[in-house]
């Protein structure tokens, strides 16, 4: 089995929003789920560049729709993670949960 690769944070997020976008997840949907769980504001530039790259490394999987007048012609683009994104989230999970694992007292309590 290959090694699992490392995850950047935004690569993270992005992962984590298109599992939560479901099925179905495509460019705008995962701009919502990034904005509406995560907080965060993104460029659709940013998070194209970064879904091409997850797919590059084989941690997203792409598949063109159907072609429509609404788009002028081109087919909208959805992504699903693959068995090897959900390795990497799995193993980035617990590498974090060891890390924050007791430092409770360190950071102090939570506002």
């Amino acid at each position: 089995m290959a090694p699992v690769p490392l995850l950047g944070e935004f690569e993270q997020l992005v992962l984590l929003a298109v599992l939560r976008a479901g099925e179905d997840a495509f460019g705008t949907r995962i701009l919502h789920e990034l904005r509406a769980s995560g907080g965060r504001r993104v460029s659709r530039g940013a998070l194209y560049v970064t879904l091409a790259r997850l797919e590059e490394k084989g941690l997203l999987l792409g598949r063109a729709g159907d072609a429509g007048p609404a788009r002028g012609g081109r087919p909208r683009r959805y992504v699903r993670v693959s068995a090897a994104g959900l390795r990497a989230l799995r193993a980035s999970r617990a590498t974090l949960l060891r890390l924050w694992s007791g430092l409770e007292t360190a950071l102090g309590k939570a506002e």
